[in-house]
């Protein structure tokens, strides 16, 4: 069985701010020239698109964050590569703490038109999430310092679930006009994925209790912790070798209001709307891998904490009883529902409200998850420039104000990084960068 590499969620959860170097797509998605970038979020914008053909060549995004650490990014620039992540970051411990992560890398990708009602697609993806749910921060501490402390400490976690998953994806979209009649428009699309699963690492214990004696350097605990690897995965050095096959999709409608369209004066480059709504629900699926390692540790016993040593699969192994079985494991993807109310404030100033909601509950195991959020973001619009400035309400109670832009082939831009430099105590962060060609009408 793999090593269940707590080094590498440490290292994962330590060097989230350092990872982004390019990201989630927060208020350039809604753009009416986002062209590919818009079917991530709704298969619908494929149809009646202001641009006639988008190739996308390359672009990326991440997206990551905790309740548990808070970041002063102004400390970590001023640090000079110096800044300590375990002593100079704030700490909000709880007994449910949540640690996130998800990159999304966009391949070649295109779209374009086939008859005035109707387009395809083409959309092909890697992906990688990681999340931890209802983590004792205090447990985490400890542990990622060997347990250094001269202070006794108790945790309850409930609900503790963890999964790192990697894949990658091919997706052919369809959308169609359905109505068009004077001041009501009405579109929808769909996405049919076929996945390639990399592998991913699972983890889940309905209750985790325990308690740790300073003086003798023991933990005490309660409950039990299965631990589970997919066949040949490397949490280590993921490649997409070994892969396994698997069926996604994403569905979306787009309404569209037009008080005031006049056929003989506009054209299919022209935006019609006062306002848009948009509906869908994206990652529909899972992937099931056949031959996966599970682990169960009873974990109802009292350990000598002295000797551990960042190990902890040799930890659990010396002090707990286990049972191994090979099953067949289904990772579910991130299915989450999107809403989008974009409204012309003028002939090119717009703002949207646009909603993420998770449909996989946090406690789900062996299931990633995204973080609901609600944006407002304002822009200027044509066709050749974009500029925008997204302010999101997260999951945990993070605030984020970013802004992006797009000229021409290029895009570029953050939804938090304004709130990142402002805020003393940042607690997710993104950024995006992309390069395309596109065809506008």
């Amino acid at each position: 069985m793999k090593k269940l590499n707590l080094n590498l969620l440490v290292l994962l959860i330590l060097t989230i701010p350092n990872l982004v170097k390019a990201q989630s797509y927060v208020g350039h998605s809604v753009d009416n020239y986002s062209g590919v970038h818009g079917l991530i979020s709704n298969p619908s914008n494929v149809v009646d698109s202001r641009v006639k053909t988008d190739v996308n060549l390359f672009s990326a995004s991440v997206f990551g964050g905790s309740d548990y650490f808070g970041i002063n990014v102004g400390d970590v620039i001023k640090s000079d590569g110096g800044f300590d992540f375990e002593a100079d970051a704030e700490k909000f411990p709880s007994n449910a703490n949540n640690f996130f992560l998800n990159a999304d890398i966009l391949g070649p990708s295109f779209m374009f038109n086939l008859t005035p009602k109707s387009s395809i697609g083409m959309v092909s993806r890697v992906r990688a999430f990681f999340n931890i749910n209802n983590i004792s921060g205090e447990l985490y501490e400890n542990l990622a310092d060997n347990f250094d402390t001269d202070e006794d400490f108790i945790f309850d976690s409930q609900n503790l679930t963890g999964t790192i998953h990697a894949w990658a994806e091919v997706g052919l979209v369809y959308g169609r006009v359905f109505m068009d009649k004077e001041q009501n428009f009405l579109k929808g699309g769909v996405t049919l994925k076929y996945l390639q699963g990399a592998g991913g690492v699972f983890i889940n214990s309905p209750s985790f209790t325990g308690n740790y004696n300073a003086n003798d350097e023991t933990l005490t605990t309660t409950g039990s912790l299965q631990y589970g690897i997919s066949q040949d995965f490397d949490n280590d050095d993921i490649e997409f070798n070994n892969l396994t096959s698997g069926f996604g999709a994403d569905v979306g409608f787009t309404y569209e209001f037009r008080p005031s369209v006049d056929l003989d004066s506009v054209s299919r480059k022209d935006n019609k709307y006062k306002l848009k709504i948009g509906l869908s629900i994206t990652d529909i699926g899972s992937i099931d891998y056949k031959e996966s390692v599970v682990t169960t540790y009873d974990l109802n016993a009292t350990a000598d904490a002295s000797d551990y040593d960042e190990d902890t699969e040799d930890f659990l192994d010396n002090n707990y009883t286990s049972t191994e079985e090979t099953i067949a494991q289904k990772i579910n993807l991130p299915t989450a529902f999107h809403f989008l109310a974009d409204y012309n404030i003028n002939n090119k100033l717009y703002v949207s409200l646009q909603t993420n909601l998770s449909l996989v509950k946090k406690n789900t195991a062996s299931g990633n998850n995204i973080i609901n959020s609600v944006t407002i973001a304002p822009r200027l619009e044509t066709k050749w420039f974009s500029i925008y400035s997204p302010v999101s309400f997260r999951q945990y109670g993070d605030f984020a104000w970013g802004g992006g832009i797009r000229l021409g082939p290029l895009m570029v831009g953050s939804g938090s990084i304004l709130s990142n430099l402002l805020s003393d105590t940042t607690k997710t962060t993104d950024v995006y960068l992309g390069l395309k060609i596109p065809i506008y009408q």
